[in-house]
């Protein structure tokens, strides 16, 4: 008996020897980067971040670094997963348990079943801000801690848990901030952020594409999250939080999205109250709620959760640079405002009730914090996992049985559209997005209309009703104030985002049951190769109706083909009509480009009768301010998308430049004073100081006066109208929020299309509005003291034309409005002013906001073909 427990005794030291002795070889984060984690003016870059996830993979049993796909520029981005050495064994096993119950594809026994021998999957991310940098610093040290401490809460965490850790999501941006802070560490610009985009097309807007996942790392997470392992609980990590607090966590703002199932709302708000719990124990004070955020945007990263019966969670910690603050205690406020309502900081609120007082600040108090909130995620999740993994079942099978939402049967994208292709690209985005989409084989009868073979199915009854539902019909934001009658309280971020009227698809909503021949839709919907067809004696035509067509235009004009546009209607070609006049290797290019880009060709026998305007690849400057400037990103990407050579224009290029080089000059979306003066002297390094300047100002109006095509977006086209004296009036600026407020909405507008700068666009779009402007003629009126001058001649009419107005009434098309009728109702949208031998094309909007209005693309398009016809 005595041997027996002497032997158990040596069993047990000896296992105790061989852990710690496997634990002993897994490196600690401060022994591989050389300090700890959080340290004052410490910061590591990407490289060094995944050297030490890769050796901790290598050490441990318990972590699997998985890379999911390249970053733009080409950086790998990984997940590390994290738990039991058995469930790392075990990882398809509790994926498809997951997928199971998330999409409700087993029956109610079953789903308790897999409730009980499922983990729970949560995902904790570093972040995707790359100026809000304590989030990809802490993971390395949080992986460490799961994967290697043996407290009993760790250990069920590990045994009951899936733990998949992104460390960044940004990882091109970590670099860009963490060699821009050591540039500078020591200077008065110690904690400026870099004057340059940190996504390169982007930057801050890498947290606005979780719909429609135009970047490379935004369509690689929502793989893993909607396509591969459903977590129940996404976490997203973001800096900082509002001023004197140290963190922000759930409950949200008001108001919230109706399209989300409350289960998911207030699963949101018990997590958010359990971390709060956990601070307060803890005696980690400045924990604020209901604060700001709401839950009724669609697009963000933590967001678009909600829609597929997820728990989203997002955390603003203080304290987002290595450089210490102190905070002085006698200086504390008394309240912390923001929108939801002002907070006292003596402890009397329910959602500041252990207000922070000051005093020393560090980066190492937003690693703490960052590493503590997760930990109360996971450990909640391990307590509750059976709870967590039958509610995501339980909210799918109510969407499906549609006891929240509108009992619809189907909504149908018909095969016949203006613009194909853009149809193709939202069933992919719903598709991305976890959708489950159906192609019909045969054609079909619903609703009393006949669709086509081809046409698009995507049924009501599906677990991510909610998402679908949420991207195909028009939002109506509530009238919300800070007081009756008073200022409107603004939605964190858009108001309304509906995907068919941003692309310009038709989509039949389909009350009624029908039954159709189809094929379900597995990863991407592929482009399908166009059609080559009649005689091509002359060349080709090629309508301008499909967005894919500028691509294949510009495939064709770098190859060095000829091409044209028709000036006007030509029996069935429209005016716009591209042509292409045939040389030796046209055929062959000709085919190249329907089959790459999915656009249809018709063979011209004969040269067509009328005015041919002739085009040629356009060389575009596109102005680039040293205030980093998220539309100048979003507007190069588009253009390299569509294939436009492109020169990034600074404002010393602008000065000192042959601007003549270039058909046309873009300025995106920027204040006028910014343009003009950029940052002031002493808030930047000096070379990063000032604007285009008075000499960038009358390099640009030469360049126009002479012939050039300028084209300005939203608050550029300000700056414009007020620096080249256009005689044009904004009906927007200056007015009240009590009066005039349209907050990230969808504006019904008219589009002259027999304007060229309107040639393939439809008649009636949505303009993406927010906080936009509209403009109207400045005429002189023979008038003076009161009475009328008859006898006096008019003067001459401005050189403006008038391509698109707002509409005249209705112009909500989604979101929300106030005032629209008075002030932009009937008032111009895009303008084309003469200006000496040139001309400006302003845009009152932005018609390429965050990759999403497709349906406005082509009047950029079209205004840079202009700018190369002779």
């Amino acid at each position: 008996m005595y041997l027996k427990r002497g032997f158990l005794a040596m069993l047990s030291a000896f296992c105790v020897m061989m852990v710690n002795t496997t634990f002993a070889q897994i490196p600690t984060p401060e022994s591989h980067f050389g300090f700890q984690v959080g340290a004052d003016y410490k910061l590591f870059n990407h490289q060094q971040q995944m050297d030490y996830f890769q050796k901790l993979d290598a050490a441990s049993d318990r972590v699997l670094m998985k890379e999911i796909g390249k970053t733009t520029l080409g950086k790998p981005m990984v997940v590390v997963f994290i738990s039991s050495e058995d469930n790392i064994k075990n990882l398809e096993k509790y994926r498809k348990i997951s997928e199971d119950l998330a999409r409700v594809r087993v029956d109610e026994a079953t789903a308790r079943k897999y409730s009980e021998e499922g983990k729970a999957v949560i995902w904790i991310d570093g972040g995707l801000h790359a100026t809000e940098r304590a989030g990809a610093q802490m993971t390395p040290e949080l992986a460490y801690r799961v994967a290697t401490e043996e407290t009993s809460e760790m250990k069920k965490i590990r045994e009951e848990v899936i733990f998949i850790l992104m460390p960044s999501m940004n990882p091109d941006g970590l670099n860009i901030v963490e060699s821009w802070y050591k540039k500078n560490l020591g200077t008065p610009w110690e904690t400026t952020n870099p004057p340059w985009l940190y996504h390169h097309f982007i930057g801050h807007d890498n947290n606005r594409d979780w719909f429609m996942n135009n970047m490379p790392e935004s369509y690689h997470v929502n793989e893993v999250l909607y396509n591969e392992w459903y977590p129940q609980i996404v976490y997203n990590q973001h800096q900082t939080s509002p001023g004197w607090a140290r963190i922000f966590l759930p409950p949200f703002d008001n108001p919230v999205n109706p399209n989300i199932h409350p289960g998911a709302t207030t699963g949101t708000n018990f997590v958010g109250t359990a971390m709060a719990n956990r601070f307060a124990l803890e005696r980690m004070p400045g924990v604020i709620s209901n604060h700001t955020f709401s839950m009724w945007w669609n697009g963000g990263m933590r967001t678009v959760p909600y829609f597929h019966n997820m728990i989203g969670i997002l955390t603003e910690t203080g304290h987002a640079t290595p450089t210490p603050r102190f905070y002085d205690p006698d200086s504390i406020p008394k309240y912390i405002r923001g929108l939801g309502g002002s907070k006292p900081t003596d402890g009397t609120h329910i959602f500041y009730s252990d207000p922070w007082k000051g005093g020393e600040s560090h980066f190492r108090d937003a690693v703490d914090y960052m590493i503590t909130g997760s930990l109360a995620v996971l450990d909640l999740a391990a307590d509750r996992k059976e709870h967590y993994l039958y509610n995501i079942y339980s909210m799918g099978k109510d969407a499906i049985e549609a006891k929240l939402l509108e009992n619809s049967f189907a909504y149908v994208i018909p095969a016949e559209q203006f613009d194909r292709g853009e149809a193709r690209n939202l069933v992919n985005i719903l598709r991305q997005g976890g959708v489950e989409m159906h192609k019909a084989t045969k054609s079909f009868m619903a609703n009393g209309k006949q669709y086509a073979a081809g046409s698009y199915i995507a049924y009501s009854a599906q677990a991510f009703r909610p998402y679908l539902v949420d991207l195909m019909e028009k939002q109506s934001y509530p009238d919300l104030r800070i007081s009756p009658g008073g200022p409107p309280i603004p939605p964190y971020d858009l108001a309304g985002w509906t995907l068919p009227m941003q692309m310009g698809v038709t989509v039949d909503k389909v009350m009624e049951k029908f039954t159709a021949s189809t094929e379900e839709i597995k990863t991407r919907e592929p482009v399908t190769a166009g059609k080559v067809s009649g005689k091509s004696g002359y060349g080709y035509s090629l309508t301008t109706n499909e967005n894919a067509a500028i691509k294949a235009i510009n495939f064709l004009l770098a190859k060095g083909e000829k091409v044209s546009r028709l000036a006007a209607k030509q029996g069935d070609m429209a005016a716009g009509t591209f042509v292409v006049e045939k040389s030796g290797s046209t055929d062959a290019n000709v085919s190249e480009a329907s089959k790459t880009y999915g656009v249809d060709f018709t063979g011209l026998a004969a040269k067509p009768a009328g005015t041919l305007k002739a085009i040629k690849l356009p060389k575009v400057g596109l102005y680039k301010t040293w205030q980093a400037n998220m539309d100048e990103g979003w507007t190069r990407w588009l253009l390299q998308d569509y294939g436009f050579p492109l020169d990034t224009l600074h404002d010393n290029d602008v000065r000192t430049k042959d601007l003549s080089q270039y058909d046309a000059i873009i300025i995106p979306d920027q204040r006028p004073d910014g343009i003009l003066n950029g940052y002031s002297f002493g808030f930047m390094p000096p070379e990063y100081t000032g604007g285009m300047g008075i000499d960038g100002l009358a390099a640009i109006k030469n360049y126009v006066a002479k012939g050039g095509q300028l084209i300005t977006f939203d608050e550029a086209s300000d700056f414009a109208v007020d620096q080249f004296g256009l005689s044009l009036r904004s009906t927007t600026n200056g007015l009240s929020p009590n009066t005039f407020f349209i907050p990230g909405s969808l504006i019904r507008t008219n589009v002259d299309t027999n304007h060229s700068l309107a040639y393939g666009v439809q008649s009636e779009v949505a303009a993406s509005f927010n906080q936009s402007r509209a403009y109207s003629r400045v005429v002189k009126e023979n008038e003076g003291e009161g009475g009328k001058e008859p006898s006096v001649k008019e003067a001459p009419e401005p050189p403006l034309e008038i391509v698109a107005t707002y509409a005249k009434d209705k112009l909500l098309m989604s979101g929300w409005a106030m005032g629209q009728d008075k002030y932009i109702g009937s008032k111009a949208a895009v303008i084309k002013a003469g200006y000496g031998s040139g001309s400006i094309v302003l845009f009152a909007f932005r018609p390429q906001f965050r990759g999403q209005p497709r349906a406005t693309y082509k009047l950029i398009f079209n205004a840079i073909y202009e700018g190369t016809m002779e």
